[in-house]
């Protein structure tokens, strides 16, 4: 593979502004890749995994080149050297790469690999915690976590099937598989931008990973019942609760922020649903008026997120142990507040985007031993691990109220 310069350097300012300006990865790609209107599908590719696989192994990578951040340009072209030596892809003769020791670097990777937090590139404190939390499953899940990413797609069956979606795809040339236990979803053979599709553009399917898919199903909406989406942001899960009820009932999509919901109507338009009402949680009355109201609740909380790592690389370099503490209070807070919009005979979800069981299984065992959670009953819950799916790593329990 040979090198080009504006490609190389667009990598290297996407780099700059990640990783010292704090800025998130997807966004910085999005305005990166707009830069030239002469880059083709394969230029815009480069930057984009190369920009990723740099931001996933930085920590191997910056302690192979032997820099520390804040990174200056020297450094990045640095990393820069050593994820081209570690593809295999030549150095070319450009002054920002003198003095690269490109023989040392495959003998550090080799040494580093034996010690599982450069090997996986993680921070001490999250290799501590999730050895304390998974013990020895820790080391092939965060292995799975590191790994890129497929594309899924969740057909929307209101407009389509999954055949005559991939059809329509393979007529573009974009090859798809259908995937088993996955009734409405799609697996990119290869990754594609399949964003500027008429089919996307016309509603025909939304990206959506597989796992996320469970989370509906497993709230199993019936057309003609009140759903209340709790924690719907721009929703994703909305769409798919809404499609499931085929456009029948009422579906109250609410969230903290006025813009995600407003990017949820925008969707939906596109989606053709017109069962969803949108309600800004600005005040406790909005919960208030819903108590004992909802068929179904989904609480999709706010996570860690560390089951998406692979898709969120840098998620794992802003991430704080801080955080994490409150984000586990916040947790149990929604589940006390939100809970009470369930009817009796009503069910609940509560699910997040984590693999952490202090995130998981034990807030709900905590919620089922509260006060807050004693008329509910555990039916099941699904742990999915991203080394055993090939997936994001999810948690999912549904939960029953009694007939009071």
């Amino acid at each position: 593979m040979k090198l080009h310069r504006n490609l190389v350097f667009a990598t290297i300012d996407s780099l700059h502004l990640i990783f010292n300006e704090n800025k998130q990865a997807d966004k910085v790609l999005k305005n990166t890749l707009k830069r030239d209107k002469r880059w083709g599908a394969r230029d815009r590719a480069f930057i984009a995994e190369t920009t990723y696989d740099i931001v996933r192994w930085k920590r191997l990578y910056a302690e192979i080149a032997e820099v520390r951040e804040p990174f200056d340009r020297p450094n990045l072209f640095r990393l820069f050297t050593v994820w081209a030596t570690l593809n295999g892809i030549a150095i070319p003769e450009w002054k920002q790469f003198e003095d690269t020791p490109t023989r040392r670097i495959k003998g550090k990777f080799d040494e580093l690999s034996k010690i599982r937090k450069y090997r996986e590139s993680i921070p001490d404190w999250l290799d501590e915690l999730g050895q304390k939390e998974l013990g020895k499953k820790w080391d092939k899940e965060i292995a799975a976590l590191n790994q890129q990413a497929d594309v899924v797609l969740r057909v929307n069956t209101l407009k389509t099937t999954v055949e005559n979606l991939q059809n329509e795809l393979a007529d573009l040339e974009i090859e798809t598989e259908i995937l088993s236990g996955y009734p409405d979803a799609l697996k990119l053979k290869e990754r594609a931008n399949v964003f500027t599709t008429d089919a996307f553009k016309n509603g025909l399917f939304e990206v959506q990973d597989a796992s996320s898919q469970k989370v509906a199903e497993i709230l199993d909406p019936k057309p003609g019942m009140r759903v209340i989406d709790a924690c719907a942001g721009a929703g994703g899960k909305s769409l798919h609760i809404a499609t499931m009820m085929e456009n029948k009932g009422q579906l109250i999509a609410m969230d903290i922020y006025e813009n995600k919901l407003n990017e949820l109507k925008r969707r939906a338009r596109r989606n053709d649903i017109f069962n969803i009402e949108t309600r800004v949680i600005d005040s406790t009355k909005v919960i208030k008026k819903l108590i004992d109201k909802a068929d179904k609740v989904l609480i999709d909380a706010p996570c860690s997120g560390l089951g998406v790592l692979r898709r969120n690389p840098d998620a794992k370099w802003k991430l704080q142990p801080e955080f994490l503490d409150n984000i586990r209070a916040t947790q149990k807070e929604l589940l006390d507040s939100y809970s009470r919009m369930v009817k009796p005979g009503g069910q609940l979800v509560y699910a997040t985007c984590s693999i952490l069981p202090s995130e998981n299984e034990l807030q709900v065992k905590d919620f089922l031993a509260r006060e807050a959670g004693k008329d509910f009953t555990l039916l099941n819950e699904e742990k999915i691990m991203p080394s055993k799916s090939g997936f994001d790593g999810f948690y999912i329990s549904l939960l029953q109220k009694k007939n009071q």
